[in-house]
């Protein structure tokens, strides 16, 4: 990795991250009397019924769609059913696992196996790959993530959670607004619709879903409560080291050189545990507190096992 690229990932990606994350975590303590729930269900709601699909839309109708694209997509999938299963097998058939509730290890799992592809990722690749980079992560979220989330991860939670909730798995994958906004913004790609001042205002519009995310991540993260746990450490074995590592070999392994939607995922399989897991913590009963902390130190850890991916791809590539 060059001075220059290291410099502006610094400047340009990890710190704004850092910010925006710490400015979460201050806001509870500078504004107090507030529902940190309440504040973070309305900001979740916005942005997925709003701004995510407005973003969504604009990546669908402006990436360029090629067959060595796709390879990312299937990267980042087999990385995490890895991920999920190397979780599975620590918490279940093995003593890490001892001493762990049903809603522990569910929480886990998740944690292990679900990374930040679109709200780490999209600043992340966008410095790296610059302005081709842009579209690897709402194809990572939209054809690996998200369907993996809203079927494998809800059974998961529904399994191994405490609650009433009879899950329509379909049903909800199809009634998320992102999904909609990416259909859609692919279809006039592919229709070939000169409609470009309408892409940009919906790039515009979706531009503060990425700040909003990282806000909530840091109204997430339990700041008062990050004490090394087992579960944590397996957690985190899994999802920033273990995972990429197996992300990297399914890259080696595709027909051809490393090229760099290779390289965007194994980066992305490198990514911090997603948001969305404290969501479907609440949801389905899991150990809120537990994934909170997964999420916490992953995303603490991240900031520097990815510049450490990065660097290593670089190093192959070379």
């Amino acid at each position: 990795m060059s001075p220059e690229l290291a410099q502006r990932l610094l400047l340009e990606t990890l710190l704004p991250l850092a910010l925006l994350i710490a400015a979460g975590g201050i806001w509870p303590r500078w504004q107090s009397g507030i529902s940190i729930v309440g504040l973070r269900g309305e900001i979740n709601r916005l942005v997925l019924n709003f701004f995510a699909p407005m973003l969504f839309f604009a990546a669908g109708a402006s990436a360029t769609v090629d067959f060595e694209l796709l390879q990312l997509p299937l990267i980042l999938g087999g990385a995490t059913l890895a991920g999920l299963a190397l979780a599975a097998l620590a918490l279940f058939a093995t003593p890490l696992g001892r001493g762990l509730s049903h809603p522990q290890r569910g929480a886990v799992m998740l944690a292990a196996g679900f990374g930040n592809v679109l709200f780490f990722g999209y600043p992340f690749l966008t410095t790296v790959f610059g302005e081709s980079g842009a579209r690897y992560p709402f194809f990572a979220d939209m054809l690996a993530t998200t369907p993996l989330v809203w079927s494998l991860g809800v059974w998961i939670a529904f399994r191994c959670g405490k609650h009433t909730e009879h899950a329509s798995f379909l049903r909800m994958w199809l009634r998320l607004p992102p999904v909609w906004g990416f259909a859609a913004g692919v279809a006039l790609n592919v229709s070939g619709a000169g409609l470009a001042p309408l892409v940009e205002a919906a790039r515009w519009a979706g531009s503060p879903t990425i700040p909003l995310m990282l806000f909530v991540l840091g109204l997430t993260i339990p700041w008062h409560d990050l004490r090394p746990h087992k579960a944590v450490l397996v957690a985190l074995s899994i999802k920033l080291a273990l995972m990429p590592l197996i992300a990297l070999g399914i890259a080696l392994a595709w027909p051809g050189s490393l090229g760099e939607p290779g390289e965007a995922g194994v980066l992305e399989a490198a990514m911090p545990t997603m948001v969305m897991v404290i969501a479907l913590a609440d949801r389905f009963g899991l150990d809120a507190r537990l994934a909170g902390l997964v999420m916490g130190w992953s995303t603490l850890a991240g900031l520097v096992t990815l510049p450490s991916w990065l660097w290593l791809l670089k190093g192959l590539a070379s």
